[in-house]
């Protein structure tokens, strides 16, 4: 659901751009107040493994695919507010080294994948859940409804953005979105309680280098070698895009280094989406875990 820069324009920019800075900035200071979160090598490892599942559309039907949106699976494996801040590092990443998510419009995807999909989304689970373990029935129940909504609800963020921004008409661009979101949300949900499931949090008596290298590793592998598998088909975004024909095609403003997930010097497609995917993984790592250094737990998460 990356918006890209042809698809928005005008004041729905600045405004999204100041709100989710807000959003942002919020989160951090809840993190900083939390004396129990993710340490920074957990915290790195699973916004890597979010953003190489990212890179895995599976098939929706008539013709249109979903991916990951990831919000609830942030929050619930580093808490709400270290959620918020992974996804934000997910979709800047993104847009600066892929193009996958278009830089005016970064307010606009933050606002939707990071503050509603974690934030909004790791909230309704935490209501949901009730303090449940989880790996329990309700703990599993909790993530499949609020991951399923996180997606309806982003969906119809993005719905709203279009027509304040005069793109398409509400009756058109609503049910559309929505539509198709619900089925990918179906995914979403699945999706969700297997990760969550595989990498939940260990005790702090456990290896913490598990807790950090099992996601890692499975970030390496899903984008060095399902990421050049992932289905073609547009995902529910371009797919509503295309039927009701809002987006102004446009030379980018900005080339990414390595746009559309692909390396100039390797000239075979899948293998070059491997190596960008890898490289996207690394760096992402990285970069999130020169963030998770500035928030240091009272008490680690694993």
């Amino acid at each position: 659901m990356h918006v890209p820069d042809s698809m928005l324009h005008g004041n729905v920019c600045p405004v999204t751009a100041f709100f989710s800075t807000v959003g942002v900035l919020g989160a951090a200071w809840l993190a900083f107040r939390r004396k129990v979160q993710a340490s920074a090598g957990r915290f790195a490892a699973v916004t890597s493994l979010i953003f190489a599942a990212q890179m895995v559309n599976f098939p929706v039907s008539g013709g249109t695919s979903g991916h990951l949106l990831g919000g609830v699976v942030a929050a619930a494996l580093l808490g709400m507010p270290m959620g918020v801040l992974a996804m934000t590092l997910v979709i800047v990443i993104q847009s600066l080294l892929f193009a996958d998510g278009g830089l005016s419009v970064m307010g606009v995807n933050i606002m939707s994948m990071a503050i509603i999909g974690a934030g909004l989304g790791g909230g309704l689970f935490e209501l949901l859940s009730m303090g449940a373990a989880i790996r329990s029935r309700r703990g599993m129940a909790a993530l499949a409804v609020a991951s399923w909504l996180s997606v309806v609800l982003a969906s119809s963020f993005v719905s709203a953005m279009l027509v304040i921004d005069g793109a398409s008409k509400a009756g058109a661009a609503f049910p559309a979105m929505f539509n198709v979101h619900a089925i990918i949300g179906i995914g979403e949900a699945i999706l969700t309680m297997a990760i969550v499931w595989a990498f939940a949090p260990v005790p702090t008596s456990a290896s913490s280098r598990r807790s950090v290298a099992m996601p890692l590793v499975t970030a390496i592998v899903v984008g060095g070698l399902l990421g050049p598998f992932a289905c073609g088909y547009p995902d529910g975004l371009e797919w509503v895009a295309d039927r009701l024909a809002f987006v102004k095609h446009a030379a980018p403003a900005f080339v990414a280094p390595m746009s559309d997930y692909s390396v100039n010097f390797v000239s075979n497609e899948m293998l070059s989406t491997a190596v960008a995917g890898v490289a996207g993984v690394i760096i992402t790592f990285v970069v999130a875990w020169a963030v998770g250094l500035a928030f240091k737990p009272q008490t680690s998460l694993a």
